[in-house]
């Protein structure tokens, strides 16, 4: 196994400016440097946007910036002791000493185990105080060996294999599961407290270890008993299911799914970032505790629900709308890979079969095969070979559509009751599909199913009763429940609303269809791929099944909606390339990339520009993805495709139209967020003036700028770079005052 550090990775006391953002670039080129990572900027782009996800600055002075990327070609570890420190997001403030943790994207598991090792050992106050009293770059590199187990220690220098407390022994251990001081604690009470610990984060290389072992040492420090189980890169085993029936209470410390939650069905809980789990590790113990003592505290029913980002986030209930936004999108996300795939496959059938393949699809696949090639066919085929081959491809993707529905009720279910409630809502799905009730049944009736689910899983069942909830009990009477409401009482009413609108959207032509292209349009530029997008998609998505080349309207409205959403990213690339001196050098390499991000119809790729100037680039955006928007339902351009851009041309008819209309719309969305960057900023001539002439543009902003805070008196927002960067302190290239040089 390769070393992780070298002497050529540490940077000793070295004034690395004074933005969290500066600091891992100068690490990635470290690392690049030394030929581990193929891209600097790669490396620092995917550390830069986890450390957006959550700040990795840790009590104590600590930051550990990481990411696992295809740019790195060798994990690695480059330290930093900076001079002054740099604020990375710890609650107690800046760091002094930040480790890069550089993972490739198909990393081993030894390596990840030793990565993840460092992370524990970092919780260890010795440990610390030995980096930053180290002389030498090699004392440094001696004592991270040392902490990782790649090298023996002398008697003398042992600090970094003694815990700081003596109850948590575990955290020099490099398994995942090392974690669960079981025995320290319970020598020292009769009958101590009990409290189990899942710790998880997206990388799963350091925030899920040092949660972990902080919790543990937590619990020791208070005499609990602290048991953790880790979701990390590096593997997880497991709490024993008599360990955690064992438990008075549990802690959820992740940013993502907690794996298999129905384990800790019944148990007081409280869940919260991963992130939590370090700064406040005591605090988290006590509220758990507290839950399980009071009588109405919050309990893992058995349908184990899965709590939101919104309960993580603050531990508390979320609010009603949170959580139905929280469970649309999520019958939404599920239901897009039946649709992409089912529309993909659709368009290709007609390409190869002609637009009358529906009408011959079925008796071609069923009465004919390779070697029995179908002779009845429409004009339009690519002859016998086209019109079987275009057959199938319609009919798998036919297929997959019939899917819609029931996917988009079924995991509507999913996300209030968990796994229960996946079996009754696809059956009310397909119950509203039997009754014209359509994409609205869909989602009423897995509301409906969810809730059942989710109400039925909450009754304190016997002991020998709850192994056949999950899988017997509630499916059974969540599913005759809710498909006979919707069998007896809704699906009519739903059925005619469904026809009712479908009728309508039907007649829309002219200026009608023009307004409905400007809504759509819209609603797709104005939160960049949040709920408002996603509703404007979810609409087109899920009507899509309904069109045909006699209606064509739900055709029209994909095509709106995927030009529309692509304009955003288009124009913020366009913007960056014709005056970009305006742009800061992240937003400059970010505009590169959202050519490609836009033409594949993926408007999150504006989000780095409107997050640092949204007064700006939303506005701009909403106007050119309205004008796109209404022209391409002026010309009626349909797509068969849910997604893929110009990517996907095939399935797109009048797509000269179509890109038409979508360079029209990138064109103005650039040219009014130049005009509002250039004469809004400072205002008319003064803009225009910063604008072209770069020297004094630089000597202005610096005259605005705050020396000890680093913001823009005029705007009140970031207007720092990060000094170490050479890019950055070139003076004939201006920083945008309005953009935050932390974000890629």
């Amino acid at each position: 196994m390769t070393s992780l550090i070298t002497t050529e990775l540490v940077i000793l006391d070295a004034d690395q400016g004074t933005e969290s953002s500066a600091v891992i670039r100068a690490l990635a080129a470290t690392i690049a440097e030394q030929d581990r990572a193929n891209s600097a900027d790669g490396l620092a782009a995917a550390a830069i946007a986890r450390e957006e996800k959550t700040p990795t600055g840790v009590p104590g002075g600590i930051a550990i910036p990481h990411a696992r990327t295809e740019a790195v070609t060798e994990p690695s570890l480059a330290m930093a002791r900076l001079n002054p420190p740099v604020d990375f997001g710890a609650k107690d403030g800046p760091a002094d000493l930040v480790f890069m943790i550089a993972a490739p994207e198909g990393a081993g598991k030894d390596h990840l185990k030793l990565l993840s090792k460092l992370a524990r050992s970092l919780v260890k106050k010795d440990f610390v105080a030995s980096l930053r009293a180290a002389a030498t770059e090699q004392e440094i590199v001696d004592l991270v060996e040392t902490a990782l187990g790649l090298r023996e220690t002398p008697e003398e220098a042992t600090p970094t294999e003694a815990a700081p407390t003596g109850g948590a022994p575990t955290t020099t251990e490099p398994t995942p599961t090392s974690a669960a001081p079981t025995e320290s604690p319970a020598s020292s009470t009769d009958n101590p407290r009990r409290v189990v610990a899942v710790t998880a984060c997206p990388t799963g290389i350091a925030h899920t270890y040092m949660a972990a072992d902080a919790l543990a040492q937590a619990g020791s420090e208070m005499g609990i008993d602290v048991v953790t189980e880790t979701q990390g890169s590096s593997g997880t085993t497991p709490i024993d299911q008599a360990v955690i029936d064992a438990a008075d209470a549990v802690v959820f410390a992740v940013d993502v799914d907690v794996r298999d939650k129905a384990r800790f069905a019944g148990k007081p809980y409280v869940q919260v970032p991963v992130k939590a789990g370090i700064d406040d590790p005591q605090g988290l113990i006590t509220k758990a505790l507290a839950e399980a003592d009071a009588p109405n505290g919050r309990r893992i029913t058995a349908a184990h629900a899965a709590d939101d980002s919104s309960d993580a986030q603050s531990g508390s209930r979320e609010s009603v709308g949170a959580h139905l936004k929280r469970v649309l999108l999520t019958g939404v996300s599920y239901m897009i890979p039946f649709v992409a795939a089912g529309g993909l496959l659709m368009a290709l059938g007609f390409l190869l079969g002609g637009f009358d393949i529906p009408d011959y699809a079925e008796d071609i696949v069923l009465g004919n095969s390779l070697w029995n090639l179908p002779t009845e066919y429409g004009d339009l085929a690519l002859g016998p070979v086209g019109a079987y081959l275009g057959a199938v491809a319609f009919q798998i993707g036919n297929l997959s559509m019939s899917f819609l529905v029931a996917a988009l009720a079924g995991y509507i279910a999913f996300g209030i009751a968990d796994r229960p409630g996946i079996a009754p809502g696809f059956t009310v799905g397909a119950v509203a599909v039997l009754m014209g009730a359509g994409f609205i049944g869909g989602i009423i009736g897995g509301l409906l199913a969810g809730y059942i689910a989710h109400w039925i899983g909450s009754f304190a069942a016997p002991r020998w009763l709850r192994g056949l909830m999950p899988v017997v009990i509630i499916p059974l009477v969540a599913s005759l429940v809710s498909s006979g409401l919707m069998f007896m009482v809704l699906g009519g009413p739903i059925s005619a609303l469904t026809k009712g609108l479908d009728s309508w959207l039907s007649s829309m032509t002219g200026t009608a269809a023009v307004i409905l292209g400007l809504i759509l349009g819209t609603m797709m530029a104005v939160d960049l791929g949040g709920p408002v997008n996603k509703v404007a998609y979810s609409f087109a998505v899920a009507g899509l099944a309904a069109g045909s080349v006699e209606n064509p309207v739900p055709w029209e409205i994909m095509a709106t909606v995927m030009a529309a959403g692509m304009v955003p990213p288009l124009a913020m690339a366009l913007a960056t390339a014709v005056r970009p001196r305006i742009f800061s050098q992240a937003e400059k390499e970010n505009g590169k990339a959202a050519w490609l991000l836009g033409a594949a119809f993926i408007s999150e790729g504006a989000i780095p520009f409107a997050a640092s100037d949204p007064l700006r680039v939303i506005p701009a955006s909403v106007v050119g993805a309205g004008v796109t928007g209404g022209m391409t339902m002026a010309f009626s351009v349909t797509s068969q495709a849910p997604h893929g851009g110009v990517f996907v041309f095939f399935a797109i008819d009048s797509f000269l139209l179509f890109l038409l209309s979508v360079v029209v719309g990138t064109i103005i969305s650039a040219l009014l967020v130049l005009a509002l960057k250039i004469f809004v900023r400072k205002g008319g001539a003064a803009g225009l003036a910063e604008a072209t002439a770069p020297s004094a543009a630089t000597a202005t902003a610096a005259a605005t700028t705050d020396s000890t805070t680093g913001t823009d008196s005029t705007t009140g927002t970031d207007s720092t770079t990060g000094s170490g960067s050479a890019d950055e302190a070139n003076p004939t290239e201006p920083v945008s005052s309005n953009a935050d040089s932390t974000r890629v």
